[in-house]
């Protein structure tokens, strides 16, 4: 005797999953810790913006878009697994170093900085590099894993040189920092012996105690440093000494160091920042927006910002460490240096401890070329994460 079976109908043998099914896959993955890191950040911007921003145009609602905007670059890059990051490495870096090649033959020149370049619409190829530069290095290592020499490690200081050397030239040496550390950690983390990084680490400090013992002599304006440019040296001058030109070049650290200390431990309260709103602090929504938030929520509001940074750079650390590729620790750990510097150096240039660069807050400074960076950088990490929890299952 056989059993009839039923009839089969497509939706007995298909079922369509619904939208909230797809997006729910899309999403499964993704490092919860992370996620609730950037959440803090972006809450945290979207506040100081708005009293930052408050008789600034339309910077605040602007603002909002460009975290939207990186919010679904994130998510874009998210879906991408690393061994296709890898086979983009190369063709990603050789476009980013032509581009600045052309920047340097055809580039926009802005206030005395030819950083742009136009190709149907005005792009910044620095910025390229930022991400390209590190993926580059990292598939460099992944290829020679377990066999690497000196010549391996002089060819990556090649790779990293270039595009340093020709951002550096444009002249923008916040970028070419951003760049240059993203590339040495992965130099660093591929396994760079320590007797080759303490010399120049030696010599940069035996440097900056010769520029601070022979400031007075050294910043004279007749005195050319030549392996800086003039507005270069003027910011290190400045930083060393901000009161020889109070109302000029040493006006923002002055104001950025006068609206921290105002704050004091609890700070003015929201939206009662005078340093702030009677418009002393010069860039106060973009890169001397750390100055507004000190000021309107002191010591306790910057311990708390320095807080969410430090758990989105230690949870971009642990991705890395417990990523299950050497290209996946390598590039997880230069995006985590690409946010420690970005807030070290914006918060220490405030602060008067660093030269005043170009380099925004992330996720709290205005912007929107530097969203796109941080949205990529993002993403790469949620991808190495969701592969890793691929790989365990």
């Amino acid at each position: 005797m056989t059993l009839r079976q039923p009839p089969l109908t497509s939706a007995t043998v298909f079922q369509k999953p619904t939208v909230w099914q797809r997006l729910g896959f899309l999403l499964s993955g993704f490092d919860g810790p992370l996620v609730v890191a950037v959440l803090l950040l972006v809450c945290m911007g979207m506040l100081i913006m708005y009293s930052a921003g408050f008789d600034h145009g339309t910077r605040f609602v602007d603002h909002g878009r460009n975290m939207l905007i990186a919010g679904g670059i994130m998510f874009v890059v998210a879906q991408v697994p690393p061994s296709k990051m890898m086979a983009w490495a190369m063709p990603v870096y050789i476009v980013g170093v032509i581009l600045l090649v052309g920047v340097e033959l055809f580039g926009i020149t802005k206030k005395g900085s030819t950083r742009w370049l136009y190709l149907g619409v005005v792009i910044q190829p620095s910025e390229i590099l930022k991400i390209a530069l590190p993926l580059m290095l990292a598939a460099w290592f992944q290829k020679r894993e377990g066999q690497l020499r000196p010549f391996d490690f002089a060819v990556a200081l090649l790779i990293l040189g270039i595009p340093v050397a020709l951002i550096m030239k444009q002249p923008d040496l916040g970028t070419s920092l951003l760049v240059l550390a993203a590339g040495l950690t992965v130099i660093f983390f591929a396994g760079l012996k320590w007797r080759w990084i303490l010399p120049p680490v030696l010599l940069g400090l035996l440097g900056i105690v010769v520029l601070v013992i022979m400031e007075p002599s050294l910043c004279k304006p007749d005195v050319d440093w030549y392996v800086l440019h003039e507005y270069q040296r003027q910011r290190v001058c400045t930083l060393l000494d901000p009161g020889r030109d109070p109302l000029g070049k040493g006006f923002h650290i002055i104001q950025g160091m006068i609206a921290i200390g105002s704050g004091g431990f609890w700070g003015k309260g929201f939206m009662q920042g005078t340093q702030t709103h009677l418009e002393f602090i010069p860039e106060r929504t973009t890169d001397f927006i750390f100055a507004a938030l000190g000021e309107e929520f002191g010591l306790f509001g910057g311990l708390v910002l320095l807080a969410c940074f430090f758990f989105l750079i230690y949870r971009a650390l642990v991705i890395a460490m417990q990523a299950p590729t050497l290209f996946s620790r390598l590039l997880a750990g230069s995006m985590a240096m690409i946010f420690f510097t970005y807030a070290f150096v914006n918060m220490g240039m405030v602060s008067g401890i660093l030269p005043v660069v170009g380099v925004p807050l992330p996720f709290v400074s205005y912007g929107g070329t530097a969203m796109v960076t941080l949205g990529m950088a993002l993403g790469i990490l949620m991808s190495i994460a969701r592969s890793k929890q691929l790989v365990q299952t």
